[in-house]
């Protein structure tokens, strides 16, 4: 399973773990058939949730963490998770499977507010690392 697949399953097990709230184990069970890598990418963002959701609320304007649509949050979660804490994906593919998702599964205006606020996360995480 590619990387696409793998991210795509990560945030879709995000999502069931928003939707229910409940803890990683239950969100993404053994039999649902996750890789290593999509559990990484779902424990990585539960593990800096609060972190990685201070940053869309900030960079998402005028608009509460809470207002934006499950689906794109999980995204933009994934997303900047990726772009933050993983060295071995590129910040231009981090940010374009998330558009691509979101083209794919959210509203017509998703795929602009999702590339916009990770354009602008992006911005201001690697000014701090430069």
């Amino acid at each position: 399973m590619g990387r696409s697949n793998q991210r795509r399953e990560a945030v879709f097990a995000c999502y069931r773990q928003d939707l229910a709230e409940r803890r990683t184990d239950d969100a993404v069970p053994e039999e649902h058939g996750l890789t290593s890598y999509s559990r990484d990418l779902v424990e990585g963002v539960v593990e800096h949730r609060s972190e990685i959701d201070e940053l869309i609320s900030k960079h998402a304007r005028d608009w509460s963490l809470e207002r934006i649509a499950p689906l794109e949050r999980c995204i933009l979660r994934v997303a900047l998770y990726e772009i933050i804490y993983r060295d071995d994906v590129p910040l231009e593919v981090a940010i374009d499977e998330a558009v691509e998702l979101s083209k794919r599964y959210c509203g017509i205006e998703a795929p602009g507010f999702v590339n916009g606020i990770l354009g602008s996360a992006t911005e201001e995480v690697t000014k701090k690392e430069g």
